[in-house]
């Protein structure tokens, strides 16, 4: 029975609750000696079976059927290296604008020196998000400076740095504002700048603590400190995994452990809480005894003349930077009107010559013809020099849309070439396969002799390329057709292993048959047991019974001994003058009589005790060797 209750339990485990760790010994018997690979220094544990990525085992053991269930860890079980999934809502409106609240709110506490508002953080560009990140950063590392090149490639990479438990893809970098991308790289500033709030918090503990140490400089620093730090994160831990939220007995101990650890002294940090409530009092006081009222007016009026002054230094100095604009204008026009003024009168010169030069000519009819003449003449040479210019450009033209043609195609051909190298990984000089070789084609930067070499170098090396590549597809094949063979070894190592497994499980269903058994036979004795048990118990209930019976007909004889006495001691007193002698005897007797039979009450009482007593001793004693008993067989069955 027990045993069918068991494998129910077994049988019936819901598959959220952790599995056991196989045994390491138990997992070398099915590996070969071609399958081991060597760790170089490494830690090999192996990785726990789980059915998706959201069933993890707890870094701190099972957890607790109940409220605790429904927590879920962060930590993966046993180190495993799964992907962790972002419990965080991210997708949800609520949560984004909230987050965009706070991220606004720390900006502008800390000084952000760009312009913030929530619609620009709704959706900002990469080049905002990287200011946004390098401002927040430099409040961990003051001395952080942001590359201008490779800015996609950075931020994810000092995110993995700062050991960030998500992945933020390279490919978000290039589209931040994105619907489906800002809310990656949001929670990735928020996590930022709670991490930013924790070292704050911390370098102001240090500060606080700074008077209770030695050595001031580095407080938190050493093996007693790692020590008691572990300790209450792991018992914070643990009780946080069984359902509580509250850890003041925790907190407690951790305190009084760190005033042991550093030597604070409660009588002084007493008289000093004592000193300040006293001086406390004393400011308030004499707060109220100087005139508060006069005095915050006084300051009131200091802030608004000290806001009116600056009002007015920022207007004079864009007055006087306006004037500086209108002083530069004025000088610039005064310029530009003394030279106009200057080719004014070099026009007025110029017409006031040739006018004098045309009433002065003087032309005849014959120089009127020649001149005719010559017009038409140059007319002539003027149409057919135009004619063959038109020809000429025509024909430029059409070369020059020949050489586009021809350029497009090279340029269409070097492009698929450059293509085809940045898929071989060639290209740039600092890419896999390049070697510090340059296989980039210019076209147009060497002319065509440093093409033609170029071409030829280039050849040169894809040659020798294609060589290595077949020297190495040649070296690839022999080792797949070794791998194929160890492959085979192992396929036959795995059908020995399946069939030593089928061997071991008909030994186990055949121990599992004896166990039934033994534990039926478990069953029936504990169902004779119990019923002897109960026998036991029955016949204790009846002694008992007749104890009670025999003590209430005690109890009756002497009340009605009781009763005769008085009868008798009534009788007595009636016939005393008259049977002094016989009173005596019967009175006498009477007496003898009562202390018989109370001597035989008391006896008889306490031999039904020292009865009872030992009853329940014998049913004691059987009772804890059935127990015992039950516990062997137990024993004998967890051994089966």
């Amino acid at each position: 029975m027990e045993r069918g209750r068991l494998s129910r339990a077994t049988s019936s485990r819901p598959p959220e609750l952790p599995m056991r760790v196989q045994d390491s010994n138990r997992m070398s018997m099915y590996t070969t000696p071609q399958s081991k690979q060597p760790s170089f220094g490494k830690l090999s544990i192996p990785k726990p079976q789980s059915v998706t990525s959201d069933r993890r085992t707890s870094f701190f053991g099972a957890r607790t059927s109940g409220a605790s269930m429904s927590r879920n860890s962060t930590m993966s079980g046993f180190g495993g290296t799964e992907k962790i999934k972002d419990a965080r809502p991210l997708h949800d409106k609520a949560y984004v604008q909230q987050c965009i609240r706070t991220l606004h709110e720390f900006l502008t506490e800390q000084g952000y020196p760009g312009t913030l508002s929530p619609k620009t953080l709704t959706s900002p560009s990469t080049k905002e998000f990287v200011k946004i990140f390098e401002f927040v950063y430099r409040q961990l590392d003051p001395t952080f400076e942001m590359p201008n090149s490779k800015v996609e490639e950075e931020v994810p990479a000092i995110l993995k740095a700062l050991k960030y438990p998500f992945v933020l893809s390279k490919s978000s970098m290039y589209s931040v504002g994105a619907p489906h991308t800002w809310p990656q790289a949001l929670g990735a500033l928020m996590w930022l700048i709670d991490n930013v709030k924790i070292n704050s918090s911390l370098s102001k503990q240090e500060l606080l603590f700074s008077d209770f140490c030695e050595d001031s400089d580095n407080i938190e620093e050493g093996a007693d400190y790692n020590k008691l730090f572990l300790d209450y994160t792991a018992e914070t831990y643990s009780k946080f995994m069984q359902g509580d939220d509250t850890f003041e007995d925790e907190d407690d101990s951790f305190l009084t452990k760190l005033k042991k650890l550093y030597n604070v002294d409660e009588c002084l940090l007493a008289s000093m809480l004592e000193k300040h409530r006293i001086l406390s009092d004393e400011v308030e006081l004499l707060e109220k005894e100087s005139q508060t009222d006069r005095l915050m007016t006084k300051r009131m009026e200091k802030m608004k003349l000290q806001a009116d002054l600056k009002k007015l230094q920022s207007y004079r100095i864009s007055q006087e930077s306006f004037k500086a604009n209108l002083e530069n204008k004025a000088s610039e026009l005064k310029d530009d009107l003394e030279t106009t003024a200057s080719h004014l009168e070099s026009l007025k010169h110029e017409q006031y010559e040739l006018q004098h030069l045309l009433q002065n000519q003087k032309f005849t009819p014959a120089d009127v013809e020649r001149i005719n003449r010559e017009k038409r003449e140059l007319q002539q040479t003027l149409t057919s020099i135009s004619k063959s210019l038109e020809d000429s450009e025509q024909h430029k033209w059409n070369e020059e849309i020949a050489l586009a043609k021809v350029n497009e195609k090279a340029e269409l051909k070097v492009a698929e070439y450059h293509k085809l190298a940045r898929k071989l990984k060639l290209i740039p000089l600092s890419a896999e396969n390049a070697c510090g070789h340059d296989f980039e084609i210019k076209p147009f930067e060497n002319g065509p002799n440093g093409m033609v070499q170029h071409k030829t170098q280039i050849q040169m090396l894809l040659r020798k390329l294609v060589g290595d590549v077949e020297e190495e597809n040649r070296r690839l094949g022999n080792m797949i057709l070794s791998l194929e063979e160890s492959c085979e070894q192992l396929n036959s190592n795995i059908l020995d292993k399946s069939n030593d497994l089928k061997q071991l499980r008909e030994q186990i269903r055949k121990l599992d048959e004896r166990l039934d058994s033994g534990m039926q036979e478990l069953a029936r004795e504990e169902q004779d047991w119990a019923a002897e048990m109960e026998s036991v118990d029955n016949h204790r209930k009846l002694l008992e019974k007749k104890v009670n019976y025999g003590y209430d007909e005690s109890v009756q004889q002497l009340k009605a001994a009781q009763q005769q006495y008085h009868l008798v001691l009534q009788e007595t007193n009636e016939e005393r003058r008259m049977v002094a002698n016989n009173l005596t005897s019967v009175f006498t007797t009477a007496a003898n009589h009562l202390s018989i039979t109370e001597k035989c009450l008391d006896d008889l009482h306490s031999r039904m005790q020292r009865s009872c007593s030992k009853a329940v001793e014998e049913d004691a004693a059987a009772v804890q060797t059935m127990q015992e008993a039950l516990k062997s067989f137990k024993s004998k069955a967890s051994r089966l």
